[in-house]
């Protein structure tokens, strides 16, 4: 799609209040008996190019992205998708520029200690867990990151992973160097490795592989997300920026998913 299509797509007329009652409904009838993901990968992309049409700084578009998950995640939890997966920050982005870099990483603190506190989290049940290179990161984030994870370990209804300061090559190499120590130290034997045991070291360990992955912006590739993991997930790319995502054009992914036929490779 070109970029005018795209910029039309996140630029439009708002569907009429009336007609978008009628469209919600109809969209819903079609996905409720459906099959549904129990994992979604999600790449969030277009925050800054949302800013930029619509005549705001770059962190106000990062601020509205961040605003937009609070939505995403209640429409999961109303279609009981247990798990979600968050691309929050890949290894590319400590390259950005350096206030931009500190304003991401800023908005992730206050992430992490809205989600300690929040009465939402705690009612819904949902365990956090950050996934990614924290050798990368300050020690005040790795601090709340602890502590996220151990205010929620006990949630057992829903997940939510956040992907900071991580990158998919980086995960395989990392397992890699896990795995070549192992042997290193005579705990296993090479014949020992095999696709669970590799699975077993990267960053996602025990997280079942994501069924469907999601990415806004009209991008129609993975930049290194779940790269091991989304071997046989379904892929889903909209032209929506991902402020601008609607709960249609979530739906309209559902749709999408329960109408592949998922073959595993047979």
């Amino acid at each position: 799609m070109s970029s005018s299509q795209k910029l039309s797509a996140n630029a439009r007329v708002n569907i009429p209040s009336i007609l978008y009652k009628l469209y919600e409904p109809f969209l819903w009838s079609q996905i409720k008996n459906g099959p549904r993901p129990h994992h979604i990968g999600l790449i969030v992309d277009g925050n800054r190019r949302f800013a930029k049409i619509k005549g705001l700084a770059s962190n106000e578009g990062h601020n509205a992205g961040s605003q937009k998950l609070e939505d995403f995640l209640r429409w999961c939890w109303r279609l009981d998708i247990k798990i979600v997966t968050l691309y929050g920050f890949s290894t590319e982005n400590h390259k950005r520029a350096e206030n931009e870099v500190d304003y991401l990483m800023d908005l992730i603190l206050k992430k992490l200690k809205q989600y300690q506190v929040d009465p939402v989290i705690r009612r819904e049940g949902v365990k956090i867990k950050v996934i990614g290179q924290r050798e990368n990161l300050s020690e005040e984030m790795i601090t709340e990151i602890e502590k996220t994870e151990e205010l929620t370990k006990d949630h057992d209804r829903f997940q939510l992973n956040i992907a900071v300061s991580y990158g998919g090559r980086e995960e395989i190499v990392d397992a890699v160097k896990s795995i070549a120590k192992q042997i290193q130290d005579k705990q296993i034997v090479l014949q020992d490795i095999d696709e669970e045991m590799f699975a077993s070291h990267l960053y996602t360990e025990g997280i079942p592989d994501p069924d469907l992955i999601i990415r806004t912006s009209g991008e129609e590739r993975l930049s290194g997300f779940l790269l091991w993991q989304s071997a046989y997930s379904e892929l889903y790319f909209t032209v929506v920026y991902w402020p601008a995502f609607r709960m249609i054009d979530f739906w309209r992914a559902i749709r999408v998913y329960q109408q592949r036929e998922r073959r595993y490779g047979k």
